[in-house]
């Protein structure tokens, strides 16, 4: 494991962004962990947080022009994002949309930097894709160019379409390369180093022998 995903998971936990327990996913599957990347809310937790996906993204090795938030959760993670990467010396533009289109003011649906060249998505996690979907079209509406998706935590379990996961479903649909900053893989090889997740793990390999994806 990466010393970035190792800080990643030590920041949810601490964070009680990532928990344990029984949880009714929107999938219907009950879960024994929830990720809520809304529990980021401090300015040091976000700090930290957007350190942990500059690291991912320098790792791995993708080319892009600018970053694109999904509202809302989206919102300030490519922010937190964008802030560290002009900490490390790159100042790239940030944009993200509204959930309803503006009538007065500027109007339109899209806020701060035009979109435009190749354009990183970044989210939280990828459930069924939809807000994944609606970004592509809306960055390739307004003349930009989806080059692939950053999210903080994968899952790594099966879709409702067969047997990829959400974010291989994403990959196999548009052809976009999905990173992200650590997995269910690194959380069971997290729990081994951390004694009080040894109690989960149990739980979580049941989850993941019974969901787990299978490509």
């Amino acid at each position: 494991m990466k010393p970035h995903q190792s800080r990643f998971l030590d920041l949810a936990l601490d964070r009680q962004v990532l928990r344990f327990g029984q949880f009714t996913l929107k999938s219907g599957r009950t879960s024994p962990y929830f990720f809520n990347a809304g529990l980021f809310d401090s300015g040091a937790a976000l700090k930290a947080l957007g350190e942990c996906y500059a690291d991912a993204l320098e790792a791995s090795g993708l080319a892009f022009d600018m970053l694109f938030g999904p509202a809302y959760k989206g919102i300030p993670l490519a922010t937190a994002l964008s802030v560290a990467l002009a900490a490390r010396g790159r100042d790239v533009p940030v944009a993200f949309n509204r959930k309803e289109a503006k009538a007065h003011g500027e109007g339109g649906s899209l806020i701060g930097a035009p979109v435009r060249g190749r354009v990183l998505i970044v989210d939280d996690v990828i459930t069924a894709g939809t807000a994944i979907r609606e970004s592509i079209r809306t960055i390739t509406d307004a003349g930009g160019e989806p080059c692939g998706v950053l999210i903080a935590l994968d899952r790594q379990e099966r879709g409702q379409e067969g047997e990829r996961s959400a974010a291989e479903e994403v990959t196999a649909a548009f052809g976009l390369p999905v990173f992200a900053v650590a997995g269910l893989d690194e959380l069971l090889a997290h729990a081994d180093e951390r004694p009080g997740l040894a109690g989960h793990k149990d739980a979580l390999v049941a989850y993941r022998a019974a969901y787990g994806s299978r490509r």
